[in-house]
C-alpha cells in the first residue's frame, strides 16, 4: 500500500501500534479509576468516622431528654434539626459539584486533545499521555500523599522523648520543658527575660514545634534568639486522672507554679504567651490574680477572646436548634468513669462549620488540584503540606470537661459591656480592665484570613483596654508555620508590613532590652499602628 506522500504504508503495523497505545491508555485510566475510588472512599471515611461516634453520644443524651421534654417540643426540635441537616447536605453537594467542575476545566484542554488523537494518525500519543497523567495524579492523592504524611512524623513536632529539651518542672497535669535552640553553638541567655508558651488544648503543642529542622517552629523562633523559652505540655489525658478532672483553677495554679520555677531560674518576670485556646486560658489566669508578681507581659496569637463575635462558628451555633447546642453531645466517658470532651468530635465541628471546603468531595478535589497544578511528573508532597496534614489527622486531643465548658461559655455568652468575661475562677469575676491596673503590655496577633478565630473574635478586648496589635497574612496556624521561618516576609523576630508591626519575638526582645513595650500603650488599638516617635 502507498501513502499520498509516496511512502509505503503498513496498515497492519499502524493499527497494531495504535491499538497497543490505546490499550495501554485504557489500562492507565482503569488504574486511575481504581485509585479515584480508593482515595475518595478514604476521604469519605475520615469525614464520617466522627459522625458515627457522634451518633452514639446523640442517642445517649436524647434517651434522657425525650423523657423530660414534651412530645411537641421534641418534634419541633427534630424538624429544625432536619432542616439544619438538609442545609448542610445541600451546601456539601453543590460545593462538590463546583469542585468537580473546577478540576474538569483545568483538565479540559488536555482531554479534548486526547480524544481527538485517539483515532487520528498521531497514534494516540496525546491520549496515552493524558491517561498516564490521570493515573499518576490519582496515585499521588490515594497512595503517595498518605504515605508522605505518615513519613513526616519523625521531623514534625518537639519529640521530647529524644531528650533534646530539658524537663524543668511538673505537676499532676502538665510538664514544663525548656526548648533548646536548633542553631548549633547558640547559648541561651541565663539572665535573659523568659517566655512561657501555653499551647492550645485541642490542637496540641506540636503545631508550635512544626518543623524545627526546616526553621519552621514557633517555639524555636524564641529559643534561636537566645531567649529562655519554656512550653507547658499536657500529660496524656487517657492515663492521667488529675488531668481528666482538671478545672480552670487547676490551670491557673499550675501556671503559677511554672512561672515561679522559671522566675527563680532567670531572676526576671515571665512573658506569658498563649496560642489559640492557650491565649484565652492565659488571660483568665492573669485576671484571676494568681500570676501577680510573676508575669509582666502578655502575648496572644489567634486567641478566641469573645467567641460570640465569630462569624463562622458563632453563626453555625446560632443556626443549630437550641436543644442541640449542648456540650453533652460531645462528652466521652472513660473506662474509669470520668467524663471528658471528645477532641475528635470537637475538631469535626469545625469541619461541619466549613462544610463547603471540608466535605469529602471538595476536600479530595482540593488536594487533587494541588498536585495537578504541578506540571508533569515533578508533582510532589512538600514537607510543609505533609506536616500540616499529619497535624490535622493525628493531633486532636480529648479535653478536660471543665476547661471545655470555659470555651463553650465564651462562644455562647459575650463579654459584658463593662469588660467582664463569661467565666469565673476562684469564684471571682474576671474583668479585662484589670490588665490596665496591672500595667502589663499586651500584644495581640491575629490572622487576616483566619476563618477559625476571626479578627473580631481576637480583638474583642480592645473595646475595653488598649493593646498593641499585629496582623499577619494567611490563616490560623500561619504564625506557627509560614511566618516562623526567620527568612519569611513576616518573620517573628522582625518588624514588617505597612504598620511596621512587631512580631511576638520582636515584642519580647524589646521588653528584654528595657523598652517595656511603652509603644503599646499609645498604639492605635484597632489598626496596630505604632507612633514612630515611640517605636523602639
Amino acid at each position: 500500500m502507498t501513502a499520498t506522500n509516496g511512502k509505503s504504508f503498513d496498515g497492519v503495523a499502524f493499527l497494531t501500534e495504535t491499538f497497543g497505545k490505546n490499550a495501554s491508555a485504557m489500562c492507565q485510566l482503569i488504574n486511575a479509576s481504581q485509585n479515584y475510588i480508593v482515595g475518595l472512599s478514604k476521604y469519605t471515611g475520615d469525614f464520617l468516622m466522627p459522625y458515627l461516634i457522634s451518633t452514639g453520644y446523640f442517642t445517649k443524651v436524647e434517651s434522657g431528654k425525650l423523657l423530660t421534654s414534651t412530645p411537641l417540643d421534641s418534634m419541633l426540635s427534630y424538624l429544625k434539626l432536619q432542616d439544619f441537616n438538609i442545609d448542610l447536605l445541600n451546601r456539601a453537594f453543590f460545593s462538590g459539584l463546583r469542585s468537580i467542575n473546577s478540576y474538569g476545566q483545568m483538565e479540559m484542554g488536555a482531554l479534548i486533545a486526547a480524544l481527538g488523537s485517539a483515532s487520528s494518525n498521531e497514534n494516540g500519543e496525546p491520549w496515552a499521555a493524558f491517561a498516564r497523567r490521570q493515573a499518576y495524579l490519582m496515585d499521588l492523592v490515594a497512595n503517595a500523599y498518605p504515605k508522605a504524611i505518615q513519613a513526616i512524623e519523625p521531623e514534625y513536632g518537639f519529640h521530647f522523648e529524644k531528650g533534646e529539651h530539658t524537663l524543668a518542672g511538673e505537676t499532676d497535669r502538665f510538664l514544663l520543658y525548656q526548648i533548646a535552640p536548633t542553631v548549633k553553638g547558640l547559648e541561651i541567655k541565663k539572665d535573659g527575660k523568659p517566655v512561657l508558651i501555653l499551647p492550645p488544648y485541642v490542637l496540641g503543642a506540636n503545631i508550635l514545634g512544626f518543623l524545627p529542622d526546616e526553621n519552621r517552629s514557633y517555639a524555636h523562633c524564641f529559643a534561636n534568639q537566645g531567649i529562655p523559652t519554656y512550653i507547658r505540655i499536657l500529660k496524656d489525658i487517657q492515663t492521667t486522672e488529675p488531668l481528666q478532672v482538671m478545672t480552670g483553677e487547676d490551670d491557673a495554679r499550675d501556671t503559677r507554679l511554672f512561672c515561679e520555677t522559671i522566675m527563680k531560674r532567670h531572676g526576671k518576670p515571665v512573658t506569658l504567651n498563649g496560642y489559640c485556646q492557650g491565649g484565652f486560658s492565659g488571660l483568665c489566669d492573669l485576671l484571676s490574680g494568681e500570676l501577680d508578681g510573676l508575669v509582666d507581659a502578655f502575648i496572644t496569637c489567634v486567641a478566641p477572646m469573645d467567641g460570640t463575635r465569630s462569624k463562622g462558628l458563632s453563626e453555625f451555633l446560632n443556626t443549630l436548634p437550641p436543644r442541640f447546642n449542648d456540650l453533652a453531645y460531645g462528652i466521652k466517658t472513660l473506662p474509669n468513669g470520668n467524663e471528658v470532651a471528645d477532641g475528635k468530635l470537637m475538631g469535626w465541628v469545625y469541619k461541619i462549620k466549613s462544610i463547603e471546603q471540608e466535605a469529602p468531595i471538595p476536600s479530595f478535589y482540593r488536594d487533587l488540584m494541588m498536585f495537578a497544578r504541578q506540571k508533569g511528573k515533578s508533582a510532589r508532597v512538600s514537607k510543609t503540606t505533609a506536616a500540616l496534614n499529619y497535624w490535622l489527622n493525628n493531633e486532636r486531643n480529648d479535653l478536660p470537661l471543665e476547661i471545655t465548658k470555659m470555651s463553650f461559655q465564651s462562644y455562647n455568652i459575650p463579654i459584658t459591656s463593662d469588660g467582664t468575661l463569661p467565666v469565673k475562677l476562684f469564684g471571682k469575676r474576671l474583668n479585662l480592665k484589670r490588665i490596665k491596673e496591672m500595667g502589663i503590655p499586651w500584644l495581640i496577633c491575629y490572622g487576616k484570613n483566619d476563618d477559625l478565630v476571626e479578627e473580631e473574635t481576637a480583638l474583642a478586648p480592645l473595646d475595653h483596654i488598649k493593646a498593641e496589635v499585629t496582623p499577619f497574612p494567611k490563616g490560623h496556624v500561619a504564625i506557627a508555620t509560614s511566618w516562623s521561618d526567620p527568612n519569611s516576609a513576616c518573620a517573628l523576630h522582625t518588624r514588617f508590613g505597612e504598620g511596621n508591626w512587631r512580631g511576638p519575638v520582636r515584642f519580647h526582645l524589646d521588653l528584654d532590652d528595657g523598652n517595656r513595650g511603652v509603644a503599646s500603650c499609645r498604639a492605635v488599638a484597632r489598626t496596630g499602628f505604632i507612633e514612630p516617635s515611640l517605636a523602639p
